[in-house]
């Protein structure tokens, strides 16, 4: 099943810190660049599987990390789901 949703940030620091609590409960997770057509302030993005939105949530909720927005890929564009 393909990756198809992403995390986007603001600092390198967000992404690297959301990267190691999201690897800690073993979701699988790539990080990649932030794709152009995502104004954000960080060249890292994380990559998930829409089946584990609601874990994402929760972990970035709980732990406090601060993300630019969650977007899923649709017909190719990016569709922001939540700042």
């Amino acid at each position: 099943m393909d990756q198809n949703g992403l995390i986007a940030f603001d600092s390198t620091q967000q992404a690297l810190r959301a990267e190691m609590l999201l690897e800690y409960v073993d979701l699988e997770i790539d990080v990649c660049p932030t794709p152009k057509e995502i104004t954000a302030g960080c060249a890292l993005a994380i990559a998930f599987h829409e089946e584990d939105l609601e874990t994402v949530r929760r972990i970035i909720r709980d732990e406090e990390v601060v993300i630019r927005g969650i977007y899923f890929k649709k017909d190719g564009k990016y569709d922001t789901i939540e700042e």
